[in-house]
């Protein structure tokens, strides 16, 4: 298999390398430089239509897009020391938590990005920039939302056991702190679930 993908900042080809770390799995890693636009050239757009990373070629030459998706096709082939939990309560609270930190964080902070971030003025053609700074609130909220969901003591987002879910959120944690969005000063438990996850080997994929 190959993974297209675009190293740190690029939030997105970062889950899967995490994910592919944490089960102690490895595939050929193809750098789509996204700075040079390499991502909209014609020859990845058959890839991957919408011109994004990270995209996995499979070993008969089809194509996965989208990082959940990649991770959930990886856990298939090799189910052990599964990231998607395993009893069926377990499996919905990660989906769960994928879906929240999609939503409340990613979405919001996708559009600081677009909106309100001086590096994307040469790329994104129409931008909004009070939608952009009213994103960054919302950012802020659903991290401090996240804080008190953390205050129970529970180590990671699903109990006992580091997720899929700890990973998306990982990834937007950081992402965020990149647009100059860090955890809030005051969001102690946050603070302390990002020293725990961070110090993990993986997070350096």
């Amino acid at each position: 298999m190959k993974l297209y993908n675009e190293p740190y900042p690029a939030p997105n080809p970062r889950k899967v390398r995490i994910f592919l770390a944490e089960k102690g799995l490895s595939v050929e890693l193809v750098p789509v430089p996204m700075r040079e636009r390499a991502h909209k050239a014609p020859d990845f757009l058959k890839k991957n239509s919408l011109g994004q990373l990270p995209v996995l070629e499979t070993d008969d030459g089809r194509f996965i897009c989208e990082s959940i998706a990649i991770c959930r096709y990886i856990e298939a082939l090799h189910p052990a020391s599964p990231l998607f939990g395993r009893a069926p309560f377990e499996q919905a609270m990660i989906e769960m938590w994928i879906r929240r930190v999609e939503f409340r964080l990613w979405a919001p902070m996708s559009q600081v990005w677009r909106n309100d971030d001086p590096r994307t003025e040469h790329v994104v053609t129409t931008r909004f920039a009070d939608f952009g700074a009213h994103s960054r609130s919302v950012v802020a909220d659903a991290m401090t939302w996240i804080d008190r969901e953390l205050a129970d003591g529970r180590p990671f987002l699903v109990g006992e056991g580091f997720s899929m879910a700890d990973i998306v959120l990982l990834c937007g944690v950081d992402f965020a702190k990149f647009v100059r969005m860090p955890i809030p000063e005051d969001a102690s438990h946050l603070q302390a679930w990002h020293q725990r996850v961070s110090a993990r080997p993986t997070a350096r994929a």
